[in-house]
């Protein structure tokens, strides 16, 4: 599990760069946890602080309002990681995460984590640099929500998520209609039916568990 755990903190960015004597002394803070399916790891608002590596399985960052509507955030999966704005910040979390599949994950507290930053200072200037990324990426999902429809947000959705493959794009693992609801935050019976005129059309096909993007959709519908 250690060489499991070292070699998913070297595909962090903030941490690509640190030299392999560094990674180590790090990854022997971590501890290994396991999440069954639907598991809640981090509920929003806790005063929790530390950094999770998702090392096996697949997880979902979202928020929810006062009337428990929710919205989905990011979905990461084996070799991401959440909770880095906590290590810099006495706030509450700001999101919720919870597995989506069994889960294993790699956990670094604040305390641990701050002092082997203090004795890698280097690698603080580029854990700035993700932050604002991940600031201007979060800008970006509130101005979809805010001047996008529902339409517009499921295809950018859609396209966010598949890989290319040759001409075409897939989505390896699709969204259940909830969860692509939940990420672009409209109702179920909405993306129901886009994804009925997508399939239609001739834009995407299911094959299996993947989701396959074969045409562009037009940008309009």
């Amino acid at each position: 599990m250690q060489s499991e755990v070292l070699a998913n903190l070297a595909k962090i960015p903030f941490l690509a760069d640190a030299e392999e004597e560094a990674l180590a002394a790090l990854a022997a803070k971590v501890k290994t946890v396991k999440f069954p399916k639907r598991a809640m790891i981090i509920y929003e608002g806790d005063d929790t602080s530390s950094l999770y590596i998702v090392l096996s399985g697949a997880v979902r960052v979202f928020s929810t309002d006062d009337k428990d509507k929710e919205v989905t955030l990011l979905i990461q999966e084996a070799g991401s990681y959440f909770g880095e704005l906590a290590l810099l910040s006495n706030e509450p979390r700001s999101a919720a995460v919870q597995a989506t599949e069994n889960t294993v994950c790699g956990i670094v507290s604040k305390g641990d984590f701050i002092l082997w930053l203090k004795a890698h200072p280097d690698v603080a200037i580029t854990l700035l640099g993700v932050l604002a990324e991940k600031v201007r990426h979060l800008t970006e999902k509130v101005k979809q929500l805010a001047l996008s429809n529902v339409y517009e947000r499921t295809i950018k959705v859609l396209q966010d998520m598949a890989e290319k493959d040759g001409d075409i794009q897939v989505i390896a693992h699709k969204p259940t209609q909830q969860e692509l609801a939940n990420m672009v935050g409209s109702s179920r019976e909405m993306i129901n039916k886009i994804m009925k005129e997508l399939t239609k059309g001739g834009y995407v096909v299911v094959d299996g568990k993947a989701l396959k993007i074969v045409n562009k959709p037009p940008a309009a519908w």
